[in-house]
């Protein structure tokens, strides 16, 4: 079990599971909550993102043996886990999250496989296009739409807007993590924003996809009218998206992973914990 919960860095799941806190709650002054249906939702989280993590691990398997950076310490390569059991992780996670969805609704359980194509389908993209980090933010922005749409089961514009939110938060930040990997993509033809730009040109680009959340978020604020609590929520999702900039150069990558993943996990659960509060409260 700790193998695997390693291979699909089960804590990063901490990055969209707010969000879909969020979608989930954005429906609570119209719709009476089911705490089933909550339940339903986090295991969808988890099964979904379980299937495209361990999918993206067992796709890349041949790069990640000889990437220097992974080789070492991603399960595959390492042999701690097999190819084959770790496909079967995938189907297994993937039949779960479609049976889940049956329990929530139809509609949930009409577009299961729409958002497996998406999630799963990632982990081809930096093979032919440098926009793959966009397609994960696509995929990690289904979170609070779906979540919603499990409670109402309509579509509605305002969990779309955190839907874009996510979508350029996780561009953003995936664009950062992978200027560790800039050298070797370019020497095995694969795509990525550093490679297709340059780092220099990549932080700037991931500074302005940031950019674009703030002023969403002003949005938001204003023209639904949310409270004190939503604001200090995202003050403080800004102002870590602002910090991590300062912990990355083009020319000194050592504190990558604390910019990518300690702050902008500690982003998303206070912002949705905020965001929560102002609803409920």
């Amino acid at each position: 079990m700790k193998k695997y919960l390693s291979l699909i860095k089960f804590s990063h799941t901490i990055f969209a599971l707010p969000f879909a806190v969020i979608g989930f709650f954005l429906a609570y002054p119209e719709n009476n909550i089911s705490y089933l249906t909550f339940i339903y939702v986090i295991l969808c989280m988890v099964f979904a993102r379980s299937a495209a993590m361990a999918f993206n691990r067992y796709i890349d398997r041949d790069i990640d043996t000889i990437n220097p950076r992974t080789s070492e310490i991603r399960e595959i390569p390492s042999k701690k886990i097999n190819p084959s059991s770790a496909l079967k992780f995938v189907i297994l996670n993937s039949i779960l999250f479609v049976i889940t969805t049956f329990f929530i609704n139809q509609l949930c359980f009409l577009l299961s496989p729409v958002a497996l194509i998406i999630i799963l389908g990632y982990s081809y993209t930096k093979r032919f296009t440098f926009l793959c980090h966009f397609v994960l933010g696509i995929g990690l922005s289904l979170s609070p739409i779906g979540a919603y749409l499990a409670v109402t089961e309509s579509f509605d514009i305002l969990p779309i807007y955190f839907s874009i939110i996510v979508l350029f938060w996780v561009a953003g930040f995936d664009i950062i993590y992978s200027l560790q990997d800039e050298k070797f993509d370019a020497e095995n033809n694969l795509n990525s924003v550093p490679v297709y730009i340059g780092k220099k040109n990549a932080l700037v680009l991931s500074r302005f996809l940031h950019f674009i959340p703030f002023l969403i978020l002003i949005f938001i604020g204003v023209k639904y009218n949310f409270g004190m609590y939503y604001l200090i929520g995202a003050t403080i999702f800004c102002s870590l998206l602002i910090y991590q900039h300062t912990l990355v150069t083009a020319d000194d990558l050592k504190k990558v992973n604390i910019a990518f993943f300690t702050t902008n996990g500690i982003a998303s659960l206070v912002f949705g914990l905020f965001v929560v509060l102002d609803i409920l409260i």
